[in-house]
Parts: C-alpha cells; structure tokens; sequence
C-alpha cells in the first residue's frame, strides 16, 4: 500500500495538534499557583523523631566536643547539630531513599562511597549502642557523662581506630558522624541545624539571598547584612524543645 507524501505529513501534524492541546490541558488542569515548587518541609520543634533519649545525648555530647563552644558561637549542641541529624535519620537520608540497596554488598574503596548494608539509620543504632557499652567498659559511664578529657580521648581513639566497638567500625562511624555534624552546623537552619545562623553570622555568609555578587571580590571584607534562611526571614530559626 501506498502512502501519498501528503497524507503523511497530515497525519504527523494531526498527531502534533492532538498531542499539544492534550499537554496543554494537562498543564491548564494543574493547580498551579505563583512561586509553587517543592520547598524543604521546615524542621518544627518537639521531641526526638529518631533518637532515643540516651541516643541524643551521646549525639548532642559528640557534637559538643567535634564544635566546641567559644564565647562568642554555640557549639554543636546549641546549634542543633543533633536535631538536624535526628530529623535526617527519621527521613530519606535514614533509610537510603532511592540508592540501590541490594546485595551483594562488598568492600569498597574509599573513593566509592559507603558499601554497607545497614542504611543510616540502622548504623547510628548499632554505633550508639557499642558506643555507650565501650565507655561504661573503658571509662566508667556512658559518654555524655564522661569528663571533656575522657570524650576526647574517645573521639581520637574513634577517628584513629584504636576504640574497638562491638561489631561496628569505630572509625568509619566517626566519619560518618562528623560530615553530620558539619552539615547540621552549616547547613540551612530550616533543616534543624544552625539555629540562629549562627555559623553564617560567625563566618560571614549571607545565606539565601537573592544577590551578592558585588561582595564576591572584596577579600577580608565582613559582609554587612544579616543573613537570610531558605525560609526568607533573617530571624527565622527552629527551636528545639
């Protein structure tokens, strides 16, 4: 059978027309509104959404000696670095959302990224518990109670090696906890972290703002506006109860 050059060319742009007006009302029935998008949900204050009660007060003493306090910026705890990392545990990062999970599950490099089967979540479990039984064994109590000396002792021997945990990998726990506890520290404080933006304040960066190209080149030069949260609000910051 035959078909005539016209006609094909009448069928194509037949199929065009009905493809178009279909994308058309397709994108005419949406419930499109201005500046609608998929914002991050900011974090609300309460309880722990992950941690347990121990839980969080190892991660908030961790926290505490990886940032310590000065006078003149919080540490990892009063910043929220704990409550960031909970609500993250209690989320997709906790589970692995969307990274192949299956087996076989070998080994890797350090440059391939972890290899492990437990997801996050379940790897922060298994570390705190082996965590607190190591300094009841070591040092005479679980690790938020322990002096600053003893907690850093512990720390170094957890980034070291040396603190064999109980079927965990102290050291690869430690790596783990630490890129945390930066990202909560500079992180958007709509996530839970940074409360205040105070690690904004203290390094001078503007945050969310729309602009600030101009200020890019000038070295050595403070910044001379507060900075902004994804939440648009200078003085936004999520408190935790």
């Amino acid at each position: 059978m035959k078909i005539h050059r016209r006609e094909l060319l009448g069928s194509a742009a037949a199929f065009v027309a009905s493809a178009t007006a279909t994308r058309a009302q397709t994108l005419l029935s949406l419930p499109w509104r201005p500046e609608a998008g998929s914002p991050p949900r900011p974090v609300k204050p309460g309880p722990w959404l992950f941690f347990e009660e121990q839980e969080a007060a190892a991660v908030e003493a961790l926290a505490d000696r990886l940032i310590p306090p000065d006078p003149d910026t919080p540490g990892g705890k009063d910043a929220g670095c704990a409550v960031f990392i909970d609500r993250q545990l209690a989320g997709p990062y906790g589970r692995r959302a969307g990274l192949y999970v299956s087996p076989p599950f070998i080994k890797g490099t350090p440059s391939q990224g972890p290899q492990d089967e437990d997801d996050p979540a379940v790897q922060y479990r298994k570390a705190l518990a082996a965590l607190d039984q190591y300094c009841r064994t070591k040092k005479g109590g679980a690790f938020a109670s322990l002096s600053d000396a003893d907690k850093d002792a512990v720390i170094g021997d957890l980034e070291s090696g040396a603190a064999k945990l109980d079927g965990v990998d102290g050291q690869a726990f430690f790596d783990m906890l630490l890129t945390n506890v930066q990202e909560g520290f500079f992180a958007d404080p709509i996530y839970g972290g940074n409360r205040d933006m105070c690690s904004w304040r203290m390094i001078g960066y503007p945050g969310a703002r729309y602009d600030y190209r101009d200020w890019v080149p000038r070295h050595n030069e403070r910044y001379p506006r507060p900075p902004v949260s994804i939440a648009g609000r200078a003085d936004w910051s999520p408190r935790k109860t």
